[in-house]
């Protein structure tokens, strides 16, 4: 690997890049904060997707990506005087040794589950930081990670499940609920009470240490795989899946689990 001189050499070259675009490039030296935002969020998931392939090529591809938006951003922000990358570097140390006590300090922890709730209290106690339990969580993040991050959060200062049992029944107690608003046919009243189930479903997962946003993706990607068997198959066959019947696509279905797709 290479030396730390060697790092902050690359890194110097980013920030020297990022100045000559910022200059010379006409498509670079019109951006805003508003107009990068978007393109951000996409290199996000394109990152989270190659860390769900473990790719590690992509992996690095898509970080510099990332940290591309990183750089260009702070540009931006010392172009108007309001901050610049040393900033943005500062606040980021400060803020790791201040809620890294049992680094930087003379606190003493037992395990990751207790560093994961200092860190939390440490927040609710910054100045200029966020002093309600849940102000963190974004309201932009999709529906499941934030179900996850909100009792995750809310874990941290003790409102949980004594233990996952207590959570394993509450999903059972949701579906029951659920179906007695199906058979009703109250739609309204169903969706809320799918809502319910979804979110105790999430705390089970958390609980036992799964995090349901990876595990859904994964059985996506089964599903993807699966079905493109069938319609491949299908096609082999010289069929239309909407002629086939729902045996047929079935039998093609396990095929593909066979085969272990």
């Amino acid at each position: 690997m290479h030396t730390r001189e060697e790092q902050m050499k690359a890194f110097a070259r980013v920030l020297d890049v990022m100045d000559e675009l910022r200059e010379k490039c006409p498509w670079d030296r019109v951006q805003t904060n508003e107009s990068l935002r978007e393109n951000t969020i996409e290199e996000t998931f394109e990152l989270c997707d190659a860390l769900m392939k473990d790719d590690k090529a992509e992996i690095r591809k898509e970080l510099g990506d990332l940290l591309l938006h990183v750089v260009f951003y702070a540009k931006i922000g010392s172009e108007t005087r309001d901050f610049d990358i040393k900033d943005v570097c500062d606040a980021l140390c400060d803020k790791l040794i201040y809620r890294h006590p049992h680094v930087f300090g003379d606190t003493q922890v037992d395990g990751q589950g207790q560093v994961l709730q200092n860190w939390e209290q440490l927040k609710l106690k910054e100045k200029g930081g966020n002093k309600r339990v849940l102000a963190g969580v974004p309201n932009a993040l999709p529906s499941l990670i934030k179900a996850f991050r909100m009792q995750e959060k809310a874990s941290h200062v003790g409102f949980d499940w004594n233990n996952p049992q207590g959570a394993l029944d509450k999903v059972m107690e949701e579906y029951k609920e659920l179906q007695v608003e199906l058979e009703a046919g109250n739609s309204e009243n169903a969706e809320a009470e799918l809502g319910d189930l979804l979110f105790s479903i999430i705390n089970v997962a958390r609980m036992y240490k799964i995090h349901p946003d990876n595990a859904l993706e994964k059985t996506n990607r089964k599903f993807m795989r699966r079905f493109n068997y069938v319609e491949e198959k299908s096609i082999e066959q010289g069929k239309n899946l909407r002629d086939m019947t729902l045996e047929e696509m079935d039998n093609l279905w396990n095929e593909a689990k066979s085969k272990n797709l």
